[in-house]
């Protein structure tokens, strides 16, 4: 009996520090230090949710630029459903599936002469990339352009407005943020 009522006084000062205060600090201070990404880095548009600037959208139409592939499962860039696909590189049905893409992405893009880029035709691990490649944004450029009927020089001018650099200039890749590039070619035209 002796040892029960330390023991029930650390279970109860344990489970109100865990499962109290420090959730209430890591809140408040991530509303405080970080409250965009806290928020879900919501991108507003006219005071309406478009998206959020880390979780990819799928865009089918000529005019719009499209993203990686999602392997979510239900649908497209589930966020409560984030996986990739699980097919290994040497499974046939990811070949197949690569494949149908490409076809279909050269379909769409009959002006694109350079190789397809192989983001566009595989998956990520999250199945919710937002972003891609400059050049992959680039390699749809003419399709964009043409199904807007603007040049492809400003089609240009607004990839690369709306690619964000490396973390500190070095860390990474430049990504386009696909959704933000769309909303600025909306912008475009009314």
């Amino acid at each position: 009996m002796a040892m029960l009522r330390p023991a029930l006084t650390l279970l109860v000062f344990l489970t109100i520090l865990t499962g109290g205060v420090y959730p209430l600090a890591t809140t408040v201070l991530g509303q405080w230090w970080f409250k965009d990404q806290a928020e879900g880095s919501l991108i507003r548009q006219h005071d309406e949710v478009r998206g959020s600037r880390l979780i990819g959208q799928a865009f089918s139409e000529a005019k719009y630029f499209q993203g990686r592939p999602s392997a979510t499962a239900e649908a497209p860039y589930n966020p409560m459903a984030s996986g990739g696909s699980n097919l290994a590189a040497s499974n046939p049905a990811l070949d197949k599936e690569v494949q149908a893409r490409v076809q279909a992405l050269r379909a769409a893009n009959p002006d694109a002469r350079a190789a397809v880029p192989v983001e566009l035709v595989t998956a990520s691990a999250s199945g919710l990339d937002y972003g891609i490649t400059p050049d992959a944004a680039f390699w749809q450029a003419p399709r964009v352009a043409q199904a807007r009927g603007i040049s492809e020089a400003e089609v240009g001018r607004l990839i690369r407005e709306n690619t964000d650099a490396p973390l500190a200039g070095f860390l990474g890749q430049p990504v386009v943020n696909v959704l933000k590039l769309n909303m600025a070619l909306d912008a475009l035209q009314p």
